[in-house]
């Protein structure tokens, strides 16, 4: 098993937008190797932080790493969906701001026995918590061609996604498909050779389309973005860094949304419907990462930071 490492994505901007101060209560919703988490204490030493991860493996290297923190550090094992529950059961009813790194780390990608990855041969998991959930050999494995097919669209926006479901649904009659290169070798059968894309490898939207539907990954976001932002302090301020455009769609949405008044129709003489902006958008576009920071972590070219401030 590799070691847990956590380089973190645009660190200097999420401080400048996250603004931590001494004193204050900040979340850490996808905490991973605690690299954001580490910047925020470092940054205001008499903050309270919680840090919550599915990946129990992440939070092992997360506590070696904030250890130091001692007792102004609070780990939490569970799903940023339910944050709400979790800082209510430690006595947790407001926040000062939170940071929400999505989408897989670079240690899932390289832990081959994870299956996240479409380059090395592993057991099809793709599960962020491996004690509990349906693999991704399983929806493989028994959801209908129909349902795959939306999976692979919708979470995966990718255009051949019928005929790979297609594919997989008559391989998986002759034996399981249980490990990743063998889902590797029936969508390269799938997709036209001549239609392959230059850039990015054929299965990249297959697998990705997987993960997010394993780890009901964009329901979580909404849910969890939702009730952080509820918890949310006036001048408490929330950062998400996305990854993919399903993602950043979401949190674009939510946060226009909190940031609207009045909802009437505008023949309306007067407003009806009392409603009044929630949150100020710190971001009128996404923040993205320097080209020194993309050479230095790959990772980081295809991050997008939105900010708030609640009102």
């Amino acid at each position: 098993m590799s070691e847990f490492h956590h380089l973190p994505v645009l660190p200097d901007e999420v401080i400048r937008f996250l603004d931590p101060v001494d004193g204050k209560t900040y979340l850490d919703g996808t905490l991973g190797g605690g690299g954001h988490s580490s910047l925020i204490l470092e940054k205001a030493p008499g903050v309270f932080l919680v840090g919550m991860d599915l990946d129990q493996t992440a939070l092992a290297a997360a506590g070696a790493r904030l250890a130091i923190y001692g007792d102004r550090v609070r780990l939490l094992h569970g799903n940023f969906a339910d944050v709400g529950e979790y800082l209510n059961d430690i006595g947790i009813t407001a926040l000062d701001g939170f940071i929400l790194d999505l989408g897989v780390s670079s240690h899932q990608l390289d832990a081959r026995e994870r299956g996240f990855s479409f380059q090395q041969d592993a057991p099809l998991d793709m599960r962020m918590d491996t004690s509990s959930g349906e693999t991704a050999a399983k929806l493989v494995n028994t959801l209908p061609e129909a349902e795959l097919s939306r999976i692979f669209l919708e979470y995966g926006e990718e255009r051949w996604a019928k005929r790979i479901a297609s594919f997989i649904v008559k391989e998986r009659v002759d034996s399981p498909i249980a490990t990743t290169l063998r889902l590797v070798d029936i969508i390269k059968g799938a997709v036209p050779k001549a239609k392959w894309d230059e850039r990015i490898h054929p299965a990249t939207r297959t697998f990705q389309a997987l993960r997010i539907a394993v780890n009901s990954e964009l329901d979580s976001l909404e849910r969890g973005m939702r009730t952080a932002l509820d918890l949310l302090k006036p001048g408490g301020r929330g950062v998400i860094i996305s990854f993919h455009s399903l993602e950043d769609r979401i949190v674009k949405h939510i946060f226009k949304e909190y940031a609207e008044g009045c909802t009437c129709p505008r023949q309306l003489p007067i407003c009806v419907c009392g409603n009044l902006p929630r949150v100020k958008i710190l971001t009128g576009r996404p923040v993205m990462a320097t080209t020194a920071e993309t050479e230095e972590n790959p990772r980081a070219r295809s991050a997008k930071l939105r900010a708030v401030e609640k009102l």
